[in-house]
């Protein structure tokens, strides 16, 4: 009889178990996802110790709890941006290039001014979070280091069947006016980042809009305070507005190595966090934000590994100044990434050795030589542009450079994502859910009950 109610408690535990949800409904008033942008395991690793240390730790690996995430599309083994971000966003798999629609859509190129979104019969658009969020009252936010209409953050707000219809993405982000995604109610509260040239008529320098519509115009005739410098981003009083639009290059934001160095005028990705968390917490209700370091995946494309690693360290620093700034006990904060790429740490490099730099063995501290006795760096890449016939030494000064890009096993023009598992770390309300391995569709299922959507 012990034996059978022993079985019977244990089978009931079980149920239990299972039927319990991950956590509760509701737990978290505000939403922080952050987004690096092809910013697999091995280029967080190779951040921390370029900033930090082998021993030493990013902000983001402070967080409390960790997760594996398979990033495969709907019909690739390897995801574009597009749909990655789009699965994190909506819970739906869909094909690659495609932004926020049905499974079933079909990615068709757009014209060449970024026009021409799906065509009759081509899927359907599925909900977002920040519609979600928006629909609850909730404030909503995008801010990113590339352009506003690039594939991630217009996945939070846009629904097109080509990440390349870059004209048609914005016009769904202006109130009132024409292809507006009135699933945003009364908009965006933030959005952040560059693009003008998508923004402005063709008629205008640098413009592509075949429309002849200013959107920054009409974004400041709907009473959003309207931002085209880091000066202007500076001098804006964030804790008294309610809303705010900042457009910072015509084309990408710099990346923050060249920023920083040539002291442009743009502001850091921190500096648009801090200022997009004061605008969105005057909201009692909460609010969503996402923060997108873009333009770490732009430096790996190039096999540019030092302005990757910079990329990553500002991207860092903006979770960092996020969780100075807000309460765990309201807000839940997710740091994820939208697919690898195929950049490896490789050799037996000693400690301390820099990891942008040629490798050096840990047994005498010489440098480390191939099979044909040239030296190589630690940082090496998959695929790429710098493939050369046969293999010649790479001195340390030639590594160390800004300019520098790495080495590769087969020759590309350009480098391509990896299709390997990316890391999650998340941290604060609702977050006990984000464990062991996940697909990124998951993701948005967890973040959507933090919030009790």
């Amino acid at each position: 009889m012990q034996t059978v109610m022993k079985t019977l408690l244990a089978a009931a535990a079980l149920a239990a178990l299972h039927t319990a949800p991950a956590l509760a409904a509701g737990e978290a008033k505000n939403v922080i996802f952050f987004l690096g942008d092809g910013m697999g395991p091995a280029t967080v690793t190779a951040s921390r110790i370029y900033q930090y240390g082998e021993s030493g730790k990013l902000s983001m690996e402070k967080l409390d709890r960790t997760a594996r995430i398979k990033t495969f599309s709907n019909d690739a083994q390897t995801t574009d941006s597009a749909p990655s971000m789009a699965a994190y966003m909506t819970g739906v798999k869909m094909n690659n290039e495609v932004i926020s629609m049905s499974a079933d859509t079909r990615a068709i190129e757009p014209n060449k001014d970024g026009t021409g979104n799906c065509g009759a019969n081509n899927g359907a658009p599925v909900s977002t979070l920040l519609e979600l969020a928006k629909a609850k009252g909730k404030a909503i936010g995008a801010v990113t280091t590339t352009r506003v209409t690039h594939a991630t953050p217009a996945a939070t707000y846009a629904h097109v069947c080509h990440r390349d219809a870059e004209s048609d993405i914005i016009a769904q982000a202006v109130p009132g006016g024409a292809g507006y995604n009135a699933k945003l109610g009364n908009g965006l509260d933030v959005l952040m980042g560059g693009g003008a040239k998508f923004l402005l008529p063709a008629t205008q320098k640098g413009g592509k809009r075949s429309d002849g519509r200013n959107l920054l115009q009409e974004f400041a005739a709907k009473g959003y305070p309207v931002l085209q410098t880091g000066s202007q981003l500076a001098a804006f009083d964030a804790k008294s507005a309610s809303r705010v639009v900042g457009i910072f290059a015509n084309d990408h934001l710099d990346y923050e190595l060249d920023r920083v160095k040539n002291k442009l005028d743009q502001p850091s990705l921190a500096q648009m966090t801090a200022a997009a968390i004061d605008v969105l917490s005057k909201n009692g209700n909460g609010y969503v934000l996402m923060v997108e370091g873009g333009r770490i995946d732009h430096a790996l494309h190039g096999t540019n590994a030092k302005r990757a690693l910079v990329d990553t360290i500002a991207f860092d620093d903006a979770i960092k100044t996020a969780l100075a700034k807000v309460d765990l006990k309201n807000t839940l904060v997710v740091v994820t990434a939208d697919h690898d790429h195929t950049m490896t740490i490789n050799g037996y490099s000693k400690r301390g050795n820099p990891i942008h730099d040629i490798a050096r063995s840990y047994a005498d501290g010489q440098p480390s030589k191939d099979a044909n006795g040239a030296v190589y760096t630690t940082l090496v890449f998959g695929n790429g542009p710098n493939r050369k016939p046969s293999r010649v030494s790479v001195d340390s000064a030639t590594a160390t450079a800004d300019d520098y890009q790495q080495e590769a096993g087969i020759r590309l023009s350009s480098e391509t994502h990896g299709g390997g598992d990316v890391m999650l770390m998340s941290g604060g309300a609702g977050s006990s859910g984000f464990k062991g391995v996940m697909d990124n569709t998951k993701v948005f299922g967890l973040v959507k009950s933090a919030l009790g959507l």
